[in-house]
């Protein structure tokens, strides 16, 4: 690592919970298209390197929801790249809401990271919240050692977990819940069933997905996540 990776990765050990900046990880606006051509998928990009980290928001966020996360895994060293699903939408309130089937979501998923190759990434990273999760771990299902790791914050990872393949994350509030109940059974179920290496993590509170980077676990998520894409 540079010296400017190992600064921004203690940070996030120590539990630092702003932002580290320089310009390398400033922010792009870019575009690029669906593999089969039907759509074009916009997207925020990060950073720089041979790293890429793709991030996949949840269904009540939108790509800019990344930001803070985006600029520190920038800062440590990453190509970040934030996409926007072609269903996204809003509701009447202005607030965002992916719209899109899991299906086309995956294949956004795909091709973002098509794009990072592209841009030089030697290795490919997923984090997705929720449903971004999901469409995280059915892209990976479909094109096995597409994707190096995988990081699932309030998901499942999608209907065949024993197709996920490279490093996996699983990290979950014990009390995260909808109107199923609670997720933790149904997520522990799937991280039984991923084939190894693999890790789980439980913190404690309610928040789901994205949410917990709005509590006060939000730090350790956080720095989970560095440790977890940063390590060889």
């Amino acid at each position: 690592m540079t010296i400017r990776c190992l600064f921004a990765l203690a940070l996030a050990l120590c539990g630092y919970s702003g932002v580290f900046i320089d310009a390398a990880s400033a922010q792009q606006h870019v575009a690029f298209p669906a593999s089969d051509k039907s759509a074009e998928i916009q997207a925020d990009l990060y950073g720089g390197g041979s790293r890429g980290v793709l991030l996949a928001h949840g269904g009540r966020f939108d790509k800019e929801s990344w930001r803070k996360q985006a600029e520190a895994l920038a800062a440590a060293g990453h190509l970040v790249l934030a996409i926007r699903f072609r269903g996204d939408s809003f509701n009447p309130d202005g607030t965002p809401s992916a719209e899109g089937s899991d299906e086309d979501n995956a294949a956004d998923v795909a091709a973002g990271v098509a794009y990072l190759r592209r841009r030089g990434a030697s290795t490919i990273a997923a984090v997705g919240g929720s449903l971004g999760g999901d469409a995280v771990g059915i892209a990976d299902a479909k094109a096995p050692g597409g994707i190096d790791r995988v990081v699932f914050l309030g998901s499942t990872g999608g209907g065949e977990p024993e197709k996920l393949t490279g490093r996996k994350l699983f990290v979950v509030a014990r009390d995260d819940g909808n109107a199923e109940g609670l997720r933790l059974p149904r997520i522990s179920a799937n991280y039984a069933k991923a084939r190894e290496p693999k890790t789980m993590i439980v913190v404690e509170g309610k928040a789901h997905a994205q949410f917990l980077f709005e509590t006060d676990q939000g730090p350790r998520v956080l720095r989970e996540i560095v440790r977890f894409l940063s390590a060889p």
